[in-house]
């Protein structure tokens, strides 16, 4: 008797891992264009003189370094970087150690109504402070904190709380209970707790809260505008605004770019710096509930 034998059929593995490598790699690739493109623009604009960025004369591939010599001369933007610094990483440092303190109480302590809390926390990341900025600035003006850097700290950090308690509050869940017991056991406190055993275990997670924290406080422009009125207390991107020469307030858009790529420098620094502590912190966060 014949024996029929059914052919089976064959399935490419390497040719279809090597073409979804082709489909990433050409989704990275475009990602990186679509990201480095205007930084590159930025920057490329930021070496050539006004009167070519405004199309009043040609040369194109005229470069020149006068932009940064130009803003290096105006005593009010310096004065705006250090302002900027100090509020940022003023912002960052008491926004992660809010947030540590407040996630390591909503992981770790049981009460009732802590989950009702966490909550409510979490539902104000949904609300814009634009949307609350009138009744902020009443607040604030009784307080005496408008027109104040420590005002306008605390209110970066009001802003920044809630997404920082989330994330530290997930980070101190993903740790696990047996190693504070083991603390507790060989006679470690609380405070020597958390510094010495749970610390480099939610650095990521800290390290993401103030990274987060320094780029929002040090690009925000409507806040600042709004607490500060003083040119002495101006921030960066609020000085930036006032860069004018010439006759009838003419913005000068080389100043303008080259003030926008300086602001650009410690935003890449801090973020290549803390990439890692910075991604694995987001995952962290985004996997534990």
């Amino acid at each position: 008797m014949a024996t029929v034998t059914v052919p089976v059929p064959v399935h490419n593995d390497r040719g279809e891992t090597g073409i979804k490598r082709g489909l990433y790699l050409v989704g990275a690739v475009l990602a990186v264009i679509v990201f480095l493109t205007p930084l590159l623009w930025s920057s490329f604009r930021s070496v050539q003189p006004n009167s070519v960025i405004i199309g009043e004369s040609g040369g194109f591939f005229s470069l020149t370094v006068e932009n940064f010599a130009g803003l290096a001369g105006q005593t009010q933007l310096l004065r705006a970087v250090g302002n900027s610094l100090l509020v940022s990483v003023s912002t960052a440092v008491l926004t992660a150690l809010v947030a540590t303190m407040a996630g390591y109480g909503f992981a770790r302590f049981r009460f009732r109504g802590v989950a009702v809390l966490f909550a409510l926390v979490v539902i104000t990341m949904m609300v814009p402070f634009q949307a609350i900025l009138t009744p902020l600035y009443l607040q604030m003006n009784v307080m005496r904190l408008t027109d104040s850097l420590l005002g306008l700290v605390l209110f970066y950090t009001t802003v920044n709380l809630p997404f920082g308690v989330f994330v530290m509050r997930n980070a101190f869940a993903a740790v696990p209970r047996e190693l504070e017991d083991s603390a507790h056991v060989d006679g470690a406190g609380t405070t020597r707790m958390i510094v010495s055993v749970l610390r480099p275990l939610v650095v990521p997670g800290a390290a993401t809260v103030a990274l987060y924290a320094f780029l929002s406080a040090w690009t925000e422009f409507l806040g600042a505008l709004t607490f500060l009125t003083s040119q002495e207390l101006y921030t960066l991107p609020v000085a930036l605004v006032n860069v004018q020469s010439g006759a009838y307030g003419e913005v000068n858009f080389g100043f303008l770019v080259a003030g926008a790529v300086v602001a650009m420098i410690p935003c890449i620094v801090l973020y290549v710096a803390l990439q890692r502590f910075y991604v694995s912190g987001l995952a962290s966060g985004a996997v534990k509930g």
